[in-house]
């Protein structure tokens, strides 16, 4: 199982939410680069990185910041926030980002969607399902979709969807443990599919249940920033 530490950015800073709530900002660092490089010199080998600015306006914000993780780390990168156009991610490709999280697009327009995934390739896109009571959320979280995700992952399918990121939304940053009852229920429905897990991860009893339960990932955010988790005891559990 991966195991995924996290950096979201709002106004080039590395911040958690709690719940998704904008309101909730807690801003850790100053400068996520350097905390992609301590990621890195822990002997982590991917990132999550999210534009928390473009998920909320709809396109890529915090380009420079994606530029010099990039150059500066050998970093594994999925990327999230705001793309919604070819042009962007051709971009984000072409500057070596591995995967692609796409979230409202996803919804709102599957068919374009589908075509990226044919087009470029599955294994560079990642559809990013941020639940609440199994409903997708869109827009930085912000709006109800008022559609399950097991409705929209089983559509995607058709197009050769190969890899998920589900956040529970009412977990993430409450360090309570994350939802494994839905993910179970994932796993169940689409045993093929590559399934990350994401939110209210806040022990390595949380990851080693995960790992048991054959996830391809998980990503690992405010414990990190709050120390419940340190770095080497990731590294154990990878």
């Amino acid at each position: 199982m991966r195991i995924i530490p996290a950096i979201d950015i709002i106004d080039g800073k590395c911040v958690r939410l709690t719940q998704g709530d904008y309101q909730k900002k807690k801003v850790y660092r100053e400068n996520p680069v350097e905390v992609a490089k301590e990621f890195e010199d822990a002997g982590m080998e991917y990132l999550h990185l999210v534009d928390l600015d473009g998920a909320k306006k709809g396109h890529v914000i915090n380009w420079d910041i994606i530029e010099d993780i990039q150059a500066e780390t050998a970093l594994h990168v999925d990327f999230g926030g705001g793309v919604k156009t070819e042009k962007e991610v051709e971009n984000l490709l072409e500057l070596g980002v591995n995967q692609i999280n796409v979230g409202s697009l996803a919804v709102k327009d599957p068919t374009r969607f589908g075509e990226w995934i044919r087009t470029h390739g599955r294994e560079n896109f990642i559809l990013s399902a941020d639940v609440m009571n199994e409903f997708i959320r869109i827009v930085g979280w912000q709006e109800d979709s008022h559609v399950k995700i097991y409705d929209l992952v089983q559509q995607l399918a058709d197009s050769g969807l190969k890899y998920i990121t589900c956040t529970d939304i009412s977990a993430d940053g409450m360090l309570q443990g994350p939802n494994f009852n839905l993910y179970r229920k994932l796993k169940s429905k689409f045993p093929d599919m590559k399934i990350t897990a994401s939110g209210g991860i806040s022990s390595c009893d949380d990851l080693e249940e995960l790992k048991y339960m054959k996830l391809h990932g998980a990503i690992v955010g405010k414990a990190i920033y709050e120390g419940k988790i340190k770095l080497d005891e990731l590294k154990s559990v990878v």
